[in-house]
Formats: C-alpha cells, structure tokens, sequence
C-alpha cells in the first residue's frame, strides 16, 4: 500500500503545470459514512474544494455527486472519468461521458450507471476525476476522489443501505392496489403492497394523509359499480386502520366505472380498471382555537343617589 501512495505521488508531481487539480492529501484522505431509512451518503471531503459523495435513496440505485460552495472548474460541460491507477501500468482511464456543471451547490448528479462504474473502479484503485478542459483562462482544472481507504468505507455504506425503506417518498406517494379477482377483497399482492406503504407511514410521520380512490369495471350497472368501487376503497381503509393508522388521517372517495386505466374491452383491461388508488400527503395540521369562556360583566358601585334610596328615613320624634 505504500509503494501505491508513493507512485501517487510522483504522478501528481509529474502532470503538466498549466493542469490545475484539486484533490486531499494521501494522509488527510478520510471517508465518512452517514444516513438513515431514507438515504445514505458515502462522502470524500477535497481540500479547498467540496465533497465527491455516493448517494443512495431508498428504493434507489447510487448515484455521484460533487459539491461545491463555489465552482471554480466552471460551469458547462466537464468530462467524468474513472482514472487508472498509476501503480498498474498500461491501463488506460475509463471515460464515462460529459456531465453539466453548475456553478454552486450540487454541481452534477451522475446517472446511476456511471456511479456503478466509479463505485467499481475506486474498488479497482482508479480515482474519480472530473476535467474541465476549457476551464479557468483556458487552463486545464480536475477534481480527484482517491481510491485510499475506500473498500473499508464501501462496507460500512452496504451496511447502511441495507437498513434503507424498500421505496422513497417520490415513488410510494402515489400507489395503486388491484382487484382482478373482481369481488372487493385484498390478495396477497394488494396486502404486500400496502404493508410497504405501512412501512414507510411508520418511519416517516410527517406523512399524516391518505387519499384512497376506489374504482371498478363496466361489467355491472352504474349502481353497483358504484357500490363495488366503495366497498374496496373501505377495504383499504381498514387494513391500514388495522395496522395502526388512524381513520381521521384517512379520505375515502369512490367512483364506479367513471375513470378507467384502460378501455373495458379485455378481460386484462377490465382487471387493470379493478383498484383503489392511493395517495399519501404531508398535511399541516390544523390548530383549534378553544374558545375562552366569557366572564359575566362585573356590576357597577353603587352611586350616592342609590345608596340613598336604600337608606330607611328616620322615624319621627
């Protein structure tokens, strides 16, 4: 590993003067690991620069991201690469294609192939390098993340996204649970969906709302589609009351036949139209205001002019 840190440097020390490059210093180079249900982070700081971080959502693939409080490769196009190591001679740097840089922020977000690969090449000893071309007066800049410490820092971060929610917010927001059965109870598949949805009710309680929509077919008439279209949105609304959600935080609407995913013209299509769709919100609550009880007006002193009128006159002599 050591004789690895050295070709690194006498790398470095040999690029062209006019190339600009921002990267840590082998022995300042640190990976930190941090998330929770929703996210993980695996992060590299770069000295007088920002961070290049992997970021995993619930749900999702990875992710590159490199930050900055100011751009100074420049905004436009920049070319990401998953560099070869020095310390293995005759491999060549892996181009993954242009990315768009912003000026401040979150100045790129890869695709989540591109990530695959950089994961894979930093776990192979190359670095992830980001090069402006035409950066500053024409110069040549690169952002380095080193491969030092990584595979350690990677398993700390498969541990993290082990703990993550089967789906992020953007993608359980909006669910749909079928009836192709035709009747209004929920199968296994309906059941395995909504517990997903249960799940993340659980660890997110800022999502404190739940529209359910019941739908049905064409095959019966308007009233009893209607009915049928009810009676599986209420379904719904008691197996998630029954595992704990409350039933003020729920809405229930139904609309027989009236809005169909697809034509009623197959036996599929017909199954398809057969759901209650599901809605989940952020909703802020609404403060009662408890009226203050109204205090009875309190009575007027007595005026000279009363107070005589209650005097008994003196007897006479």
């Amino acid at each position: 590993m050591r004789q690895r840190y050295l070709a690194l440097l006498s790398v470095f020390a040999s690029m062209p003067a006019m190339a600009l490059t921002f990267q840590t210093r082998l022995e300042n180079i640190e990976w930190k690991v941090e998330g929770d249900q929703f996210e993980c982070r695996l992060v590299q700081p770069i000295a007088d620069f920002g961070s290049g971080e992997f970021v995993r959502r619930a749900g999702e693939q990875p992710t590159f991201q490199l930050r900055s409080s100011s751009n100074v490769l420049g905004a436009g196009s920049a070319t990401l690469l998953a560099a070869a190591a020095p310390w293995q001679p005759g491999r060549g740097d892996i181009n993954l294609g242009a990315v768009r840089m912003a000026r401040s922020g979150v100045l790129f977000t890869s695709s989540q192939g591109q990530a695959s690969r950089l994961i894979n090449g930093l776990l192979d000893g190359r670095s992830t390098v980001v090069r402006n071309a035409a950066g500053e007066a024409g110069r040549t800049m690169e952002v380095r993340v080193l491969p030092v410490k990584f595979n350690k820092a990677y398993g700390d971060y498969q541990a993290c996204a082990a703990k993550l929610l089967p789906m992020n917010y953007d993608q359980v927001r909006q669910a749909r649970v079928g009836f192709p059965g035709g009747g209004i109870d929920l199968d296994a598949d309906a059941r395995a969906r909504l517990d997903v949805i249960l799940d993340f009710l659980k660890a997110d309680p800022t999502v404190n709302h739940v529209e359910l929509d019941g739908h049905s077919d064409n095959s019966g008439n308007r009233l009893t589609n209607r009915d049928l279209s009810r009676r599986r949105a209420l379904a719904v609304m008691e197996y998630l009351k029954a595992h704990g959600v409350p039933e003020e935080q729920i809405t229930v609407r139904f609309h027989g036949e009236r809005y169909p995913l697809a034509r009623n013209n197959t036996a599929a299509n017909r199954a398809r139209n057969r759901r209650v769709n599901i809605q989940l919100d952020r909703v802020t609550p609404v403060e009662k205001t408890v009226a203050k009880p109204v205090e009875p007006a309190a009575k007027p002193p007595a005026t000279p002019a009363a107070a005589a009128d209650t005097v008994k006159p003196a007897s006479k002599s």
